[in-house]
């Protein structure tokens, strides 16, 4: 079987940085936790024995959910989603577009396999591949020109299901979520960065933001968990307030490029700081 990739584009994705931070990854570590998984990048890149992930957006841990128990049917209902799509004309995908980005709103329960299809589907055919709420938690990215998205690649999806049945999938608190990490064991922080500016603040991928004080709790969980012996590892925003806030731990700069910028000008290469108590 092949090599598992996120089945979702996610804002912040690490898909494109997995080997400058491959670098600082532990040499050895019991069981993995990612309490900021997103899409998944490096959870799939690590293919640890025994994880745990876990995400505040409870509609993409749904997704995890379905692909991981149900994934004969999420693939059944993309290729019939993908085989119609592909057979409108533009006018028509930018309609059956926004139709089913007002179905996927309605839905109630957001462990659906339905909606979880229905995310992948909108994920695939949105602008930029981005996901994003409203203050109301409707997903409100608009529609991309692309005719022919990879709206159902099988082999993938069984791949990510393969590796996920290993896996603990939660949706709650980064806090509660590492509850049960113990010594030895690695944990990736990919937090909701601090912004590099007041006008750059793109925290609310759902309905709450990650803010300022946010920030300091988390560091004094990342405390914490350096004095269980847990091996600890973030990526955050290369800013002043993040570098002093994590003085005491040993810090490295890489470079990302940054394509999710209503501002062409403003896409390109920028710093963030990996930081790690080992």
């Amino acid at each position: 079987m092949s090599q598992a990739k996120p089945f979702l584009k996610w804002v912040g994705g690490k898909g494109r940085v997995i080997a400058q931070l491959e670098r600082y990854f532990p040499k050895s570590f019991n069981n993995y936790f990612e309490p900021f998984v997103g899409g998944g990048a490096i959870y799939f890149h690590i293919k640890a024995k025994k994880s745990t992930i876990n995400d505040i957006n409870t509609s993409l841990m749904g997704a995890y959910i379905n692909v991981r128990d149900n994934v004969d049917t999420i693939i059944k209902e993309l290729a019939k989603l993908q085989k119609k799509y592909y057979a409108l004309d533009l006018n028509a995908q930018k309609q059956m577009f926004y139709k089913i980005r007002n179905e996927y709103n309605a839905i109630n329960d957001k462990d659906s396999i339905r909606r979880s299809s229905l995310l992948i589907f909108l994920n695939k055919t949105c602008f930029n591949g981005m996901y994003r709420e409203n203050r109301k938690g409707g997903f409100n990215v608009p529609f991309n020109n692309n005719r022919k998205p990879p709206i159902c690649d099988e082999a993938n999806l069984r791949s990510t299901s393969e590796q996920l049945k290993n896996t603990t999938i939660l949706s709650g608190s980064y806090s509660s979520a590492i509850k049960k990490a113990k010594r030895g064991d690695f944990i990736y922080f990919d937090p909701p960065y601090y912004p590099l500016n007041q006008t750059s603040n793109f925290t609310s991928y759902t309905e709450g933001d990650f803010v300022e004080k946010d920030q300091i709790e988390l560091k004094e969980l990342f405390d914490k968990l350096t004095a269980r012996g847990c091996k600890v590892m973030m990526s955050n925003s290369y800013t002043k307030f993040i570098i002093n806030l994590y003085k005491a731990y040993k810090q490295y700069k890489i470079y990302v490029g940054r394509s999710i910028n209503s501002n062409g000008t403003k896409r390109g290469k920028i710093a963030e700081i990996v930081i790690t108590n080992y």
